[in-house]
């Protein structure tokens, strides 16, 4: 049923004239009688009917229009609500990453965005690169901060960011602050991040390559948590240049150097909402 078929009925019941309602619909009025012809016809039915004072609604034009603007409503309203997304007066944002995402990226961005759209909700999902990635193919997340490399079928990937990955220590260790030869590292206990993310493969691929051999004590997600067993003393631990905090101190590892690039994930052939749209627009900038 056409809704402009409908709004027409609706004018011309308030109006009680025809030529009325097209002026109000911005009609002339032979298209507005067509529109009503064009209505009757797909109901089957009557739906005006004229006298000395004009028109009225038939019992079924009754009918018809009660339903109808109720169906109105709900398209006014539809539209509205619409507008609203795309003006950014309302929408929710569903974006995902790992540790240093979460911790270290995603609090600020997410604090400069409310401020000039204080009515967008944020969905945060912390989780490793692949997880990241599988939710956003499953559209469970629009926006998706991953570590490359990264199965991406189905996935478009932008690069966001260089990520430098540096060792520290508690500000009373005895490495804290200096510059320290690989070999001396050999033994120390490492406060790594959960076995199979793409951060701890990055970590043990370069510890590898350069023969350092440290004593895993630990595994965490969190990087406050890291930080925080590193603070108690509990061991060295490897994280992003973005994520140190005040409690600990980095040591300097002549030769072994640890980057990692971080890459925004998106649904191929899917748009984005127009509020993760500009999100990550700012994400970029």
């Amino acid at each position: 049923m056409s809704l402009d078929r409908l709004e027409t009925l609706s004018e011309v019941a308030a109006r009680g004239s025809i030529t009325e309602a097209a002026k109000a619909l911005g009609l002339t009025q032979p298209a507005a009688t067509r529109r009503l012809q064009l209505l009757e016809e797909e109901i089957g039915a009557p739906l005006l009917a004229r006298g000395r004072k004009g028109v009225r609604l038939t019992e079924t034009g009754k009918l018809v229009l009660a339903e109808g603007e109720a169906l109105l409503e709900r398209y006014h309203r539809l539209l509205s609500d619409v507008r609203k997304l795309q003006r950014l007066e309302a929408g929710t944002v569903r974006v995902g990453g790992g540790a240093t995402a979460v911790t270290a990226l995603l609090p600020g961005a997410i604090r400069r965005f409310r401020l000039e759209h204080k009515e967008i909700v944020f969905e945060v999902r912390e989780a490793g690169s692949r997880d990241i990635a599988a939710a956003v193919a499953r559209e469970e997340l629009e926006l998706g901060l991953v570590t490359l490399p990264v199965h991406s079928d189905g996935l478009d990937l932008r690069p966001l960011l260089r990520d430098r990955i540096v060792l520290v220590a508690p500000k009373d260790h005895l490495f804290a602050g200096k510059r320290v030869a690989p070999a001396a590292l050999n033994g120390s206990p490492l406060i790594g991040f959960e076995a199979g993310s793409a951060i701890r493969r990055l970590i043990d691929d370069a510890l590898l390559r350069r023969g350092i051999a440290m004593q895993i004590v630990m595994e965490l997600r969190s990087i406050q948590s890291i930080l925080r067993m590193v603070e108690l003393g509990l061991g060295l631990a490897f994280v992003s240049s973005l994520g140190i905090g005040a409690e600990a101190v980095r040591i300097d590892v002549p030769g072994l150097r640890i980057e990692r690039t971080l890459a925004v994930a998106t649904k191929r052939g899917r748009p984005l909402s127009a509020a993760a749209a500009a999100f990550l627009k700012q994400l970029r900038a």
